[in-house]
């Protein structure tokens, strides 16, 4: 008698970690074993059965959504500066802010600069200017292509 050495067909299973969430494709074979194996003289209610289903197409529209969120969350944490790099060597407007106060000047004075970097500041991405101005996204009246003088 010829022994069969497990290791060799074993090697090839591929494994899955357990998992204590129940997807959609677990609920619909659960729900179609419990089709299957009914008993015919006293078949699944119409109503149950109606309900089961609305509890999966609802179980399949919280994966959907869920997939969405995560997605949205992905986009959004985004680094600051990769999100606004595109304006380094952009002519950008802004209004010229009094030292003093921190404010905006009065009467509204708009100034240009070129954008030479891009900074994050608490999450904040912060256009670092030519002449030396920081300024915030926010604050930017318009961006330009620079001027060939």
């Amino acid at each position: 008698m010829t022994k069969i050495d497990p290791s060799y067909y074993l090697k090839n299973i591929t494994k899955s970690a357990p998992s204590s969430e129940l997807g959609k494709d677990e609920f619909l074979k659960i729900l179609m074993t419990q089709i299957q194996n009914q008993d015919p003289l006293n078949p699944m209610d119409d109503r149950e059965f109606i309900s089961q289903m609305t509890t999966f197409s609802s179980l399949e529209q919280m994966i959907n959504m869920n997939e969405s969120i995560s997605l949205l969350v992905n986009n959004q944490l985004m680094s600051p500066v990769i999100q606004y790099s595109h304006l380094i060597g952009a002519e950008v407007n802004y209004y010229a802010i009094d030292e003093e106060t921190g404010q905006v000047k009065e009467p509204k004075e708009i100034e240009t600069s070129e954008v030479v970097a891009i900074s994050e500041s608490n999450g904040y991405a912060v256009i670092e200017l030519e002449n030396g101005v920081k300024i915030y996204t926010d604050e930017i009246l318009r961006i330009n292509q620079p001027s060939n003088d």
